[in-house]
């Protein structure tokens, strides 16, 4: 009853569509297969890594690195100009305060100790020495807030957007729609192979798919070089969207829509993580985003069953998209098309 309760109609129908990818040679019937006209009864088509959906991600870009202490290398303009302030004028800033104080107490207490100083001063106060550290801070203060609003306000100010994205937070799997082309569906966690939690009907990760406990069966797709507006939600409890080489962190609330926006210019994969504390499962709803061409986008959404905006209905209706040239050498993997009937478990 509770996986029935927390699984959409969407996965629960896929549900008896999936094999598992071990067992799928030997306990398939031979007799009786299933017509093939029929669209509905069609097995699904074998995962190719490196085709659109299923690139192979790189491990220098998108992900932590083991070991890694530094802001993750940033890919939107948003990103590398707040990376810069942090890494330049603000470790200038509190390096030099940090030096000066150890050097002031330093000072203080060779040169005011008792052997040097038998008979201290009685002064109580000194007008000088108190305005000045009463006025250097504040303009410390002030010189670090003038670049900071202005990154606030280029980060909540965006341009025209050409591509629009609504993220909802669930409890635990993330919902994504392209209100301008008609997609929507779900993305789930990746279990390991040797999970006891994972059904026979649910895709395990592979290295392919990305980090462990990073890995989702279905990734957000965008093009390269365009502005994506993203408008954040949730429908239970506080989730926050979170993808560090975007530097986008933003709650998603019931009952309210946030907006921020990306421009990436590096196709790649990368990988965030919910990050506020949303339930038992939290450390367990992973973000995919894919970034590819423009062209490779507009496959995508065709494959997805969308059409572009200003593109006839019927054109879009085509089937999916083949995998780009550069994945024909790639093996296509037998695997469940997804894992999202055992939601209760997510």
């Amino acid at each position: 009853m509770a996986a029935a309760g927390l699984t959409p109609a969407a996965a629960q129908a896929q549900a008896g569509a999936t094999t598992e990818n071990e067992a799928a040679a030997t306990t398939a019937p031979a007799a009786t297969p299933a017509p093939a006209t029929t669209a509905a009864t069609a097995a699904p088509a074998p995962i190719v890594y490196g085709s659109v959906g299923h690139a192979i991600p790189d491990p220098k870009i998108g992900m932590p690195a083991p070991g890694g202490y530094e802001i993750e290398e940033q890919v939107t303009p948003l990103g590398q100009r707040a990376a810069h302030f942090h890494n330049f004028w603000l470790m200038i800033i509190i390096t030099s305060i940090s030096v000066f104080v150890l050097a002031l107490l330093l000072y203080t207490m060779v040169r005011f100790r008792r052997g040097a100083n038998p008979t201290p001063s009685r002064n109580s106060h000194n007008t000088l020495i108190e305005v000045v550290w009463t006025l250097v801070p504040v303009l410390i203060l002030v010189g670090i807030a003038i670049p900071s609003i202005g990154l606030l306000r280029a980060q909540y100010s965006p341009p025209p957007a050409d591509v629009t994205v609504k993220i909802t937070g669930h409890q635990w799997y993330w919902s994504y729609e392209y209100p301008d082309n008609g997609v929507s569906f779900d993305s789930y966690m990746l279990k390991e192979q040797n999970d006891p939690t994972r059904t026979k009907d649910q895709r395990y990760r592979t290295d392919n798919d990305g980090p462990p406990l990073l890995a989702a069966d279905e990734r957000m797709v965008i093009p390269a070089g365009k502005v994506v507006k993203f408008i954040i939600t949730a429908d239970d409890v506080i989730h926050s969207f979170a993808v560090p080489a975007f530097w986008t962190k933003l709650d998603a609330n019931p009952g309210q829509l946030n907006e921020t926006w990306v421009k990436v210019d590096r196709p790649g994969v990368y990988f965030g993580q919910c990050s506020e504390l949303c339930g038992a499962r939290h450390g367990f709803m992973p973000i995919n985003i894919e970034v590819v061409t423009p062209a490779q986008y507009a496959q995508w959404i065709a494959s997805k069953g969308g059409t572009m905006p200003g593109a006839k209905p019927g054109a879009a209706a085509v089937t999916p998209a083949a995998a780009p040239a550069e994945a024909a050498t790639n093996t296509a993997i037998e695997q469940p098309a997804t894992n999202q009937p055992a939601t209760a478990q997510n």
